[in-house]
Formats: C-alpha cells, sequence, structure tokens
C-alpha cells in the first residue's frame, strides 16, 4: 500500500528476527526515546505494543510529545490493558472506541481480541492447551522440570511470588524459578 513503516523495539534479537522475517519491508530501529519521539512526531499512525509481563506499560511518549503530533494522526495504544504506554491514553470499549486529544485519534480498547472472540479464543487455546495437557498429565512439579516455558510463566506456587515484575510493581519480595 506504500506505507513507510518502522518498528522499534529494545532487544536487538527482536529487531533480527523481525528483519529475517519482513526484510526491507520495514525499516528498524532500537526503541530509544529520541528515535521515538522523532519518528512519531511525523506520523499518521502509532501502535504501541509492549508489554512487561506483571507490570505496569512504560511510557512511550508524554503528553508534550503527543501534542507535538499532527493534526488527524492516530494513536493505537494496545497496551492499554497494562494502563497504556502514552501520557494520554484512556481505556475506551469496542462500543465507543475513540476519542480526540490534542487533535491526535485515540484508539485505546481494552481486550482488543474481544472484537473476534471466537478467533481470539481457538488462537489462546492451541498456544495454551499443549501446557494444560503437561500440567495435567505430569502435575506441577513435573510440568515444571520438563518444560522451560512453564518455568518463565510461573507466578504463584504454594503462596510464593514467582514473578519479578509483579513483586517489583507491589514492593514485594520474589522467589527465583528454578
Amino acid at each position: 500500500m506504500g506505507a513507510q513503516v518502522t518498528l522499534l523495539d529494545s532487544s536487538v534479537d527482536a529487531l533480527r528476527a523481525a528483519d529475517l522475517e519482513l526484510g526491507d519491508r520495514v525499516q528498524l530501529r532500537i526503541a530509544t526515546a529520541a528515535h521515538t519521539r522523532a519518528l512519531c512526531r511525523n506520523a499518521d499512525l502509532v501502535i504501541g505494543a509492549v508489554l512487561v509481563p506483571g507490570a505496569a506499560a512504560p511510557r512511550l511518549l508524554d503528553e508534550a510529545d503527543v501534542k507535538a503530533m499532527r493534526n488527524g494522526s492516530v494513536i493505537v495504544d494496545v497496551a492499554i490493558d497494562q494502563g497504556g504506554c502514552f501520557a494520554t491514553s484512556k481505556a475506551t470499549t469496542h462500543a465507543d472506541p475513540v476519542y480526540i486529544k490534542h487533535g491526535v485519534i485515540h484508539y485505546c480498547v481494552a481486550n482488543i481480541p474481544g472484537a473476534v472472540a471466537r478467533t481470539a479464543t481457538e488462537a489462546l487455546t492451541n498456544a495454551t492447551l499443549p501446557h494444560v495437557l503437561a500440567l495435567a498429565n505430569l502435575g506441577i512439579d513435573k510440568a515444571l522440570q520438563a518444560n522451560p516455558h512453564l518455568v518463565a510463566g510461573l507466578n504463584v506456587k504454594e503462596g510464593k511470588l514467582y514473578c519479578r515484575p509483579v513483586a517489583d510493581t507491589f514492593r514485594l519480595g520474589h522467589k527465583l524459578a528454578s
């Protein structure tokens, strides 16, 4: 469609993977505050899709940055379920999905997959069913020993908190999963 697309990420590995997948169809940049501000100032569409599991989304743009964007540009805040990644974001609904602030159209629908509930449920089921079956067939301890992905997703076990971002957010101690 002729769009100029720039993908920002703080992970060099993620950018390398994107380069292998997308090639020269997109520009890739390390996500720094300066790159983000400069690109957003002239963008027609900015999609914020950041996630720190268990923690609030980091702020990518403050209010002054949004004010500096062009009138009629659009922000889509996919991170709104974690508090939003733009200072001007506030959760909206599928029934009333947009609002305008500082001349910028904001789309900050919480639970975006809810618009395609059946497809989202099928995708989530496909992703989680193997883990559920492992837990059911092996039990918690053996399943954790056998699968590093389960260990990485462990939040609470036997009353102990294992998720560092949650612990940091609420200033609680945590255990390291092994």
